[in-house]
C-alpha cells in the first residue's frame, strides 16, 4: 500500500517538508548522493510510526537545461531506506530527453524499491 508521497522540486520544499540540511544543499548541491539520502529518509521521518516502511528518493537533473561538467543532463541520484535501517543509494546517467530521462529514473526508482521490498 501506498502511504503517500512528495514532489519536492524546490530546495525550500526539500529543506521544509523532508528536512534536508541546508548546509547539504549548499555543500552538495541537490543533485548528489548526500541530498537524496536526506529525502528518503525525511519521508520515513516524516510519515511517523506505523508510517511508510519504504522510503524512496530521486533528485535529478532531466533537461533540456541545467546540466554541467560535473552533473550533465541526465545524471540522476537515487536512495532508498527501510524503517528496519537498510539503505542504499546510486547514480545514473540517462540519456534522451526530459521525457526519457524522468521515465528511466522513475523506472530504476520503483525497481529498487522493489527490490527492499522482497527482504522485507
Amino acid at each position: 500500500m501506498l502511504w503517500g508521497g512528495v514532489v519536492s522540486y524546490s530546495n525550500e520544499c526539500k529543506e521544509r517538508f523532508l528536512g534536508v540540511k541546508a548546509a547539504t544543499l549548499a555543500s552538495f548541491g541537490a543533485v548528489s548522493r548526500e541530498v537524496a539520502a536526506q529525502m528518503a529518509e525525511g519521508v520515513l521521518a516524516a510519515s511517523g510510526e506505523g508510517g511508510a516502511d519504504i522510503a524512496l528518493a530521486i533528485t535529478g537533473i532531466a533537461g533540456p537545461d541545467g546540466g554541467s561538467e560535473e552533473k550533465p543532463v541526465g545524471t540522476v541520484w537515487f536512495a532508498w531506506r527501510t524503517r528496519d535501517g537498510r539503505s542504499t543509494e546510486a547514480c545514473e546517467r540517462f540519456p534522451g530527453d526530459r521525457s526519457a530521462v524522468r521515465e528511466a529514473a522513475a523506472m530504476r526508482a520503483l525497481e529498487g524499491a522493489s527490490e527492499l521490498a522482497r527482504a522485507l
